[in-house]
């Protein structure tokens, strides 16, 4: 019997139909090749993205400070009056410095920053003069009285002083004026739009006034507020705002 030569294949008898097969060759595993696919990790991690640098922010833009308008020559005048009020004040002369006040708010309404200040020091004035003053006898100083007492929210006694004033000189246009403000504080519109009318027939410079007075708020929705306001001065007498 001839020997089978190394490396041929057997035939191998199959038991379902006698016939030979040949069974398959396996290709050889290489050593290096399974040495490397069994020392390589096996991982289910992603790989991890590294961070993309953070793009530079704009500069940021800064803009200059607006431009301080000018003050007109009446800002600085109104402050010299408003100095010497407080140096009065301080000195304890308060009828003085009470004057010096209400000049600063009658002549300078547009300077809102001192007209504050000179309301507060001016009820401070009036209220350290009424302390120590006798009652008020003529028209002037029934009229200071009632300031004082408006000033401090008492508007009954500052109608008291006033109708004493008007009884005594009915063309004070002052008194006629803090009527106006009294009345329309208590309600009583008509009567202040009356009362207004004549301290504007009486003085003109009252108009001014009038117009930025936050006393007579009430009355501004009145039909003839505004006529009484932007009236043509009458060329009857006129007379000066007595203090």
């Amino acid at each position: 019997m001839a020997k089978q030569r190394r490396g041929a294949s057997r035939t191998v008898k199959t038991k379902k139909n006698g016939r030979k097969t040949t069974p398959a060759r396996r290709s050889p595993v290489r050593p290096s090749a399974a040495r490397a696919s069994a020392k390589r990790p096996i991982s289910n991690k992603r790989p991890i993205a590294k961070p993309r640098p953070a793009k530079a922010a704009a500069p940021e833009v800064v803009l200059p400070p607006p431009p301080v308008p000018p003050r007109k020559p009446g800002f600085y005048e109104a402050v010299a009056i408003y100095e010497r009020g407080v140096q009065g004040l301080q000195r304890h002369d308060f009828v003085g410095a009470a004057e010096l006040f209400r000049t600063v708010i009658d002549k300078y309404p547009e300077e809102r920053e001192l007209l504050e200040r000179a309301r507060l020091y001016l009820r401070v004035c009036e209220r350290e003069t009424a302390r120590n003053s006798p009652p008020p006898e003529t028209p002037a100083e029934q009229v200071y009285a009632a300031t004082v007492a408006l000033n401090a929210g008492d508007h009954a006694t500052a109608l008291h002083h006033l109708q004493q004033a008007l009884q005594a000189d009915p063309e004070n246009d002052h008194a006629h004026y803090m009527m106006s403000t009294a009345l329309s504080l208590r309600g009583r519109r008509d009567e202040a739009l009356d009362h207004l009318q004549r301290a504007i027939e009486l003085n003109p410079e009252n108009r001014a006034q009038a117009r930025q007075d936050p006393d007579l708020d009430n009355i501004r929705d009145l039909d003839g507020f505004r006529g009484v306001i932007d009236a043509a001065p009458s060329s009857g007498r006129r007379r000066v705002r007595r203090r």
